[in-house]
């Protein structure tokens, strides 16, 4: 069996669309989906976004099912000034070199980059943020969880393949600020939080709509490399 973890359904449903013979299953207190792609047996998961959450989820996944191999995926934010959105990024420095390999040879064709990606414990959202991450840590893009789940494949000898799709850049921003966006201790988003901040900033319902549509494309674009990927291995 193949997992494969995401943040956030936001994430996750395009794959999910494409899982066939569907079954969800409770793991502590967390649904799993179990299905097939091109004939592999899958098993979808979410871990929550920043490593408070992943790691008690990832942990809880792993003590009672055992994967062959973990794709971690889902979105990430762009720190250098080249990449767009929806571009896809294996990263090299979390990644089994075998399962690097395969997805180097199977995605040749995307737009798909290989290259270190950092996994921050905090928000990473301004343009000085992106900057300094990229330029202290070498990393071309950040996300909150694949760290934290790298570590605890390595701790149980599961090879993991991090698998990434850009969803936000220096140039493509997020609408609001993240904390406006969504609540991490809540693992939730703060609907009047972000009506109050609509009210104060009309303008970012446009930048909001805009948003929504950079996501899908992201979305898109992870989705069909993530089952290319799936039916290689």
């Amino acid at each position: 069996m193949i997992a494969v973890s995401f943040a956030l359904p936001a994430e996750s449903s395009g794959f999910a669309a494409r899982l066939r013979e569907k079954q969800s299953a409770t793991c502590g207190d967390m649904k799993v989906i179990h299905g097939k792609v091109a004939n592999q047996s899958v098993a979808m998961l979410h871990t929550g976004v920043g490593r408070k959450s992943c790691e008690s989820k990832i942990d809880n996944f792993l003590r009672a099912q055992q994967p062959r191999i973990l794709i971690s995926s889902g979105f990430a934010g762009g720190v250098r000034e080249d990449l767009e959105v929806g571009d896809l990024i294996l990263a090299e420095n979390f990644s089994d070199r075998r399962l690097l390999s395969t997805a180097e040879r199977v995605l040749r064709d995307r737009n798909v980059d290989t290259g270190k990606l950092f996994t921050s414990k905090t928000i990473v959202d301004s343009v000085a943020e992106r900057d300094k991450v990229a330029r202290v840590n070498g990393a071309m893009a950040v996300d909150m969880e694949t760290e934290a789940i790298a570590q605890a494949c390595a701790a149980r000898g599961i090879p993991l393949l991090a698998l990434r799709a850009i969803s936000d850049t220096p140039r493509q921003p997020f609408p609001a600020p993240l904390n406006v966006l969504f609540d991490i201790e809540r693992q939730q988003m703060d609907t009047s939080r972000l009506a109050s901040y609509l009210l104060k900033h009309p303008i970012a319902i446009w930048r909001l709509i805009r948003f929504a549509r950079q996501i899908a494309r992201a979305r898109e674009s992870l989705t069909n490399a993530i089952a290319t990927v799936v039916a290689a291995l």
